[in-house]
């Protein structure tokens, strides 16, 4: 279960606005966490906490298939997003590293910057404590939610291959 405050923002918000480019040299999570959000949102790392979620209306990650931007996201304490649409790259990177993302169109629309949310990313349930109300998006298929649990890609890689070799 995931719990956090809402940090909301609009569409369309591009690879760039999340990191900008002259970051891109910069591979060290903490770093790149720094500037997360900078492109639109320069207070946005002042004000994130660890386990905050991030929400977002349509489109969030256009733009290039950068693996910098979920990782800043992740890094900066986002626990989760929730939107209308993810650009299908970024939804990749960011099952890729264990970064849970969840469509819910009903939730973006009934949702406040600052509301306070419950997360369960593996039964779609997101509940707005804040507001009393609760959603559902659909959950993800199995072998995506043991990507996300393990950590990502590479952590459920390396547990399988510990498996295998024990």
């Amino acid at each position: 279960m995931l719990k956090g405050k809402v940090h909301k923002y609009g569409a369309n918000v591009d690879t760039d606005a999340i990191i900008p480019a002259h970051y891109l040299n910069i591979s060290d999570p903490a770093e790149l966490a720094k500037h997360c959000m900078e492109g639109i949102d320069k207070d946005f790392i002042k004000r994130v906490k660890p386990g905050d979620i991030m929400m977002v209306t349509t489109n969030f990650g256009c733009g290039s298939s950068r693996e910098h931007a979920p990782l800043a996201i992740k890094a900066a304490g986002i626990s989760c997003i929730i939107a209308k649409s993810f650009a299908r790259i970024f939804f990749r990177n960011a099952i890729n590293i264990g970064l849970p993302l969840l469509e819910c169109d009903e939730a973006v629309d009934k949702t406040k910057a600052g509301d306070t949310l419950e997360v369960d990313p593996a039964k779609g349930r997101i509940k707005n404590v804040t507001r009393g109300t609760e959603f559902r998006a659909k959950p993800y298929p199995d072998f995506m939610a043991k990507l996300i649990s393990a950590g990502g890609l590479v952590e459920y890689t390396k547990k399988r291959l510990a498996r295998r070799r024990a």
